[in-house]
């Protein structure tokens, strides 16, 4: 339509064309939003009608990318641990092998962290550097079960989670992750935050597989359709808790800090 309107109004109406056209994307745009709002409003409602005050009655947290995040780059510290060791490759060489190795299908078992998680990080550090020293490794993994490797990710977090269970609400972490992540959560002082923890590790499911946020709803006494989880990764946080019937925000777009987590819940902080 916009090809025939410049071809019967001529070449000097291009300039007013485009600009109506902008106008008219903005408005469809800026009506879009507001009805996604009004629905997102809607919909918070109509949980509150069920719930009272609050819309949840549990909340799952994803553990890397949205409650903790790497203190330095990975290949950064595989390079700088691994000096003593011999490792040669540069951090942009690491960087690019620990991302083909971990694409990888782990052909040993259908789950990359089964129990301490050692044979497939043993595989992946390996690889990325091309350092098999048995030392090298323990240093490695031993590492990244410390303070020093992982910081929080919201600095406001436990006073929102303490809001958030004062209100009644349950919390459970749910993770990917091996059996370090118990020990971690302790060394970040957060452990006693949360009234249960999913690790794929133990409940030999990993996300999306909707069997780790059942085992998480299972651990909290809470319905699938009761709870609502927060993580950073669409397929694995958002469709994986979707497939088990909780409801899912996407955090960095949904969601931006545990504070706005626990507004839309119903909770003020």
């Amino acid at each position: 339509m916009a090809t025939i309107a410049v071809r019967i109004l001529g070449s000097n109406s291009r300039t007013a064309l485009r600009r109506w056209c902008r106008s008219s994307y903005s408005s469809t745009s800026a009506a879009v939003a507001e009805a996604e709002s009004t629905e997102v409003k809607d919909y918070a409602d109509y949980r509150r009608s069920l719930y009272g005050q609050i819309t949840h009655k549990a909340l799952l947290v994803d553990a890397v990318g949205t409650l903790v995040l790497p203190s330095q780059p990975m290949a950064q510290i595989y390079r700088t641990i691994g000096e003593k060791y011999g490792v040669e490759y540069s951090e942009d060489e690491i960087l690019f092998r620990y991302r083909r190795a971990y694409g990888q299908p782990w052909g040993k078992s259908r789950l990359r962290y089964v129990n301490d998680g050692k044979p497939f990080w043993q595989y992946i550090v390996s690889y990325s550097t091309g350092c098999s020293d048995p030392q090298y490794f323990e240093e490695l993994y031993n590492y990244y079960m410390t303070d020093k490797a992982w910081h929080l990710n919201d600095p406001g977090a436990e006073e929102v989670f303490r809001a958030l269970r004062k209100s009644g609400v349950k919390l459970a972490v749910v993770s990917n992750f091996d059996t370090r992540l118990r020990p971690l959560l302790r060394a970040l002082n957060c452990d006693t935050w949360f009234d249960a923890v999913a690790v794929s590790a133990e409940v030999a499911a990993e996300k999306p597989n909707p069997t780790i946020f059942l085992k998480a709803c299972e651990l909290l006494d809470v319905k699938p359709e009761d709870a609502v989880h927060v993580g950073d990764d669409r397929r694995n946080d958002i469709w994986g808790a979707r497939d088990a019937g909780c409801d899912a925000w996407l955090w960095g777009c949904d969601v931006h800090s545990f504070k706005e987590v626990a507004q839309r819940i119903g909770v003020q902080v």
